[in-house]
């Protein structure tokens, strides 16, 4: 199975007042979303963190304590010292395409518009606003703040996005036609 997450931030106690996080401590905070990451993920998945695993602190600390195998899309609040040495992650970009079966998942911690092959109806998951932007199209904020704290299982994606139709942006031909006739 293959999961997907963003914006845990552990050790950022301050998240839990701008994105009113329901805990009492940065502790607690650490704690539930690790319980429930481990709840639900076992330690032969894959699991895309689609930026700001932490702000404070090694992210090896939490990353370690977490069932799966992981790998990192670069969010704004992930050191850049990860470029050279991406451990405890399998690697680190700054946008990512994964497969699941005949799915595609365009992978940015950022919210796009438009995505490679969006209007074929890859989706596009995207972290960064913590639940306060809704989707475009075939996109979805895969933060832990949407999803009480667990990550989403391609499944659970898939399942809530299938019947969203692609959002179809055609510049090709606004562009063409501004030529043709200038």
């Amino acid at each position: 199975m293959i999961w997907f997450t963003a914006d845990e931030h552990y050790n950022h106690a301050k998240i839990i007042g701008y994105a009113g996080r329901p805990f009492a401590s940065g502790d607690e905070m650490n704690e539930t979303i690790i319980a429930r990451h481990n709840e639900v993920v076992r330690s032969g998945d894959i699991v895309y963190h689609l930026g700001d695993v932490t702000f404070i602190g090694e992210p090896e600390l939490f990353i370690s304590r977490l069932n799966g195998q992981h790998f990192l899309v670069k969010g704004n609040h992930d050191h850049r010292k990860l470029r050279k040495n991406p451990a405890p992650f399998g690697w680190v970009k700054d946008v990512h395409t994964a497969k699941w079966g005949d799915h595609r998942f365009f992978l940015s911690h950022y919210s796009h518009r438009v995505w490679p092959r969006s209007h074929y109806g890859i989706y596009h998951l995207y972290g960064h606003s913590h639940g306060t932007l809704p989707g475009f199209g075939r996109s979805i904020d895969v933060g832990v703040d949407t999803n009480n704290f667990y990550p989403y299982s391609a499944e659970q994606v898939i399942t809530i996005l299938r019947d969203v139709d692609p959002v179809k942006v055609d510049h090709h031909a606004i562009a063409f036609k501004e030529l043709l006739y200038r």
